[in-house]
């Protein structure tokens, strides 16, 4: 069977003349219209016979995967004897007809025009580049799948450095490893990723968000699935913050909110998928219709930007949601925050014309993304994978990018492409216990522009499809984890000044200086300080302060109330004497840049209630 698809604004036809093959039809089939359709001209060959099932079969799903690239819910089938000199009879060609109509209107509107009528009709072709498309359809030859093709597929590893130099990857051998002891980040990264180095220990930051009342398993949800208290709650919300402020304010992006739940019957949404085989939540209602919760924000997004407008002095567009996700991550690779099964990722897409342009919006967004992680402190390696043809390309703008990051990076080059996109990176980040996570990621995408029908005008008047780059700065939980990962490496773990859920602990050395405190506090506007009013001892009260990961502590009494100055003991245990106004830029400064959340408990400790007994 040969098919000719065509993207129509309408498509309309009516009967002339009746021929010797023509099947008998009632009077409301002698003519039609659809709009908004895609058109399929079928010719069924003579090959076709004894076939027709698996022609029905194939047929339909290479029809249904068009019409959902593009966005389309109206087909009209319309047979046409002119695309082969080959041609079936009239039983064969019906019963295919008649089956693809069959298959397609479970999901689709269907207007099948009558065989063996001549027929005159009018059709508007939408003119973009998938507008026109033709296939084969062919029985009994073997399906190319895409495992098939990954199969195939082979993959060899490098080290590049910021100067260029390419160091050829060889996990048996002693020499790459002696090689990789002067980058001990990579090495980590590396060894993980591919030596299984590091036993499956369970990260500290489990137990420590525990007991700093941050972030708990909730044992009434499915696994993978948290609590937050007060304290992780505001942690949670300043990095949500944080994360639009990157988009807004340095990436210049429009923010957009999509629902969770998508159709998964839909061949754009299944086909998306496939990489996520199993690895998703599937939703029925009482209706026996089948959802798939989103693994990111990519469906709803796509789904938009196929009906947008767009022209070519709009790109890049960059587009940024803050997804809530999820992934059904097997069990025994759930690890606290680290892997997880409903997440909150701050995806950012870019969509622009070509390659060329596409790759210069990564590289600025690779840039901006390495300055944050240099920035954030957290340790990290950067793994780049990409596909040779393009690596052979681009090879000396990876260097540049390397130089910008200061840091080598491993290199996967693949001999062909196996998934959606030609480059990505990761900037792998290195826990406490030597393992390691996917922190952000760049991927410059060159197929879902298709899948979805994402199409601009350009200066020539003809549509054309985008190039998307996704990318995120990584999931909120996941930063959580790296920074707490990171402060446990140290003797005296602390969070960022701009995150701490307490910066200042006032601790009065006895009742009488209570008041005192809180008129110090109410002069600290801005600044989240809190007083331990219990009734405990000061020592106790210092060594509590520490085990919370205080930043500041300050223990006030009769000297500090005579002298106005404060004592304020910094979190590596040297104490600075301060007066009000210096504690407070010194908090400014700290800050500064980062967005603020209140306190998120009473100020005065004997007010607050334990969680976690």
């Amino acid at each position: 069977m040969k098919i000719l698809l065509i993207h129509s604004d309408y498509m309309e036809y009516e009967v002339t003349e009746k021929t010797g093959l023509a099947e008998d039809i009632e009077d409301s089939l002698k003519n039609g219209r659809m709009e908004e359709a895609l058109t399929v001209f079928a010719t069924i060959e003579k090959e076709d016979e004894g076939k027709e099932d698996e022609v029905i079969e194939r047929g339909a799903e290479e029809i249904a995967g068009v019409a959902g690239k593009l966005g389309v819910k109206s087909i009209m089938i319309y047979p046409y004897a002119h695309l082969s000199s080959s041609l079936a009879g009239k039983d064969t060609a019906l019963k295919v007809l008649k089956g693809l109509e069959a298959a397609l209107s479970e999901h689709f509107t269907v207007h099948r025009s009558p065989f063996g009528w001549y027929k005159s009709f009018k059709i508007s072709c939408k003119g973009h580049p998938l507008s026109e498309l033709s296939r084969e359809i062919r029985a009994g030859e073997k399906k190319k799948t895409r495992e098939d093709v990954v199969a195939k597929i082979t993959s060899e590893f490098v080290v590049l450095t910021p100067e260029g130099e390419e160091i050829p990857l060889n996990f048996e051998s002693k020499s790459s490893l002696k090689f990789l002891k002067q980058y001990p980040s990579l090495k980590k990264a590396v060894y993980f990723e591919h030596m299984k180095g590091v036993a499956n220990q369970e990260p500290p930051s489990i137990k420590a968000m525990q007991r700093l009342e941050l972030i708990d398993y909730e044992p009434a949800s499915d696994s993978g699935h948290f609590r937050y208290y007060p304290k992780g709650n505001m942690i949670f919300k300043l990095l949500e913050k944080w994360a639009g402020q990157i988009a807004h304010e340095r990436l210049d992006a429009v923010e957009i909110d999509t629902p969770l739940l998508y159709d998964w019957s839909l061949p754009d949404i299944r086909g998306q998928t496939e990489s996520f085989h199993e690895r998703h939540y599937v939703v029925t209602t009482p209706e026996k219709r089948e959802f798939v919760l989103r693994f990111a924000g990519d469906f709803g997004l796509f789904r938009m930007m196929s009906d947008a407008t767009i022209s070519y002095k709009n790109l890049p567009v960059r587009v940024y949601e803050f997804s809530k996700s999820f992934r059904f991550e097997k069990r025994g690779e759930l690890s606290g925050l680290r892997r997880l099964r409903a997440f909150h990722m701050p995806d950012l897409h870019s969509f622009s014309r070509d390659v060329e342009h596409g790759w210069e919006e990564y590289m600025a967004i690779y840039r901006e993304f390495s300055d944050l992680a240099n920035a954030s402190g957290i340790e990290y390696a950067v793994v780049f994978r990409v596909v040779r043809e393009f690596y052979d390309r681009y090879r000396d703008k990876i260097v540049e990018l390397l130089r910008h990051s200061g840091r080598p990076a491993m290199i996967e080059i693949l001999s062909d492409r196996k998934h959606y996109w030609v480059v990505k990176h990761e900037f792998q980040g290195i826990d406490a216990v030597g393992g390691t996570f996917q922190l952000s990621t760049v991927q410059l995408d060159i197929e879902d522009a298709e899948r979805y029908g994402i199409v601009y005008t350009d200066a020539d008047g003809k549509q054309k499809g985008c190039i998307i780059c996704h990318s995120s700065i990584g999931s909120i939980e996941r930063w959580i984890f790296a920074l707490m990962e990171e402060a446990l490496k140290k003797e005296k773990p602390a969070f960022p000044l701009w995150l701490a859920p307490t910066q200042v602990r006032l601790i009065p050395l006895n009742d009488d200086f209570a008041a005192d405190c809180r008129k110090i506090a109410d002069s600290l506007p801005g600044v989240r300080t809190d007083i331990d009013d219990r009734d405990e001892k000061v020592g106790k009260k210092i060594r509590q302060a520490e085990r919370e990961w205080i930043n500041m502590i300050v223990v006030y009494g009769q000297k500090e109330k005579d002298s106005g100055k404060l004592p304020v003991r910094m979190r590596d245990g040297h104490i600075e004497e301060m007066i009000v106004e210096e504690l407070r830029e010194a908090i400014r400064r700290g800050t500064e840049g980062y967005p603020y959340e209140p306190l998120p408990l009473p100020r005065m400790l004997s007010k607050r209630i334990v969680f976690r007994g």
